[in-house]
């Protein structure tokens, strides 16, 4: 099936079978490899990629859903030489062990804190009416869907921390 998406800012035309998944045709079609397919069952967040604002576990999304969509990845965010700020914040305050799980965590990262910009309530949002704020559970509890082997936890939140106070 013929499918136009823009990934990272460019347009793109794939010709794709209609059961391959959007992890799939951004690492196998694109060459895009800084998604890492990690669980294949979206529970680790390995996978997690920016789609038309919001995040998502492209792991259980099928390529041809997104049509015409706007997809972020990790190589889309920033370059070595121009890195975004969630991925100097994660590089400072060393958010990150093996790196298996980094890519995944800043898109998700950049994700949180638009939410919580924009009043989106968690799990853990004591008021739904008044300020969500940046506690450190509120963080935790956004990021859950994100797991990390090495235990960088505190690490994460200190940059996710940093980049919203700036």
């Amino acid at each position: 099936m013929p499918l136009r998406m823009k990934i990272n800012g460019e347009a793109r035309e794939l010709e794709l079978d209609t059961r391959t998944t959007l992890l799939d045709a951004l690492r196998e079609h694109l060459q895009l490899t800084g998604t890492k397919k990690g669980c294949d069952h979206g529970q680790c967040g390995a996978c997690t990629v920016i789609v038309n604002g919001e995040r998502i576990n492209s792991c259980l999304s099928l390529a041809v859903q997104h049509e015409g969509d706007e997809i972020t990845t990790i190589e889309g965010l920033g370059t070595p030489g121009d890195l975004h700020p969630m991925q100097a914040a994660f590089v400072k305050h060393d958010g990150y062990q093996c790196g298996y799980c980094t890519p995944g965590q800043i898109c998700s990262a950049v994700s949180v804190l638009k939410e919580i910009r924009n009043g989106v309530p968690s799990h853990v949002t004591d008021d739904l009416a008044g300020d969500i704020g940046l506690s450190n559970i509120e963080l935790r509890e956004r990021m859950s869907g994100n797991i990390c082997r090495c235990g960088a936890y505190s690490n994460i939140a200190e940059a996710m921390t940093e980049v919203a106070e700036a």
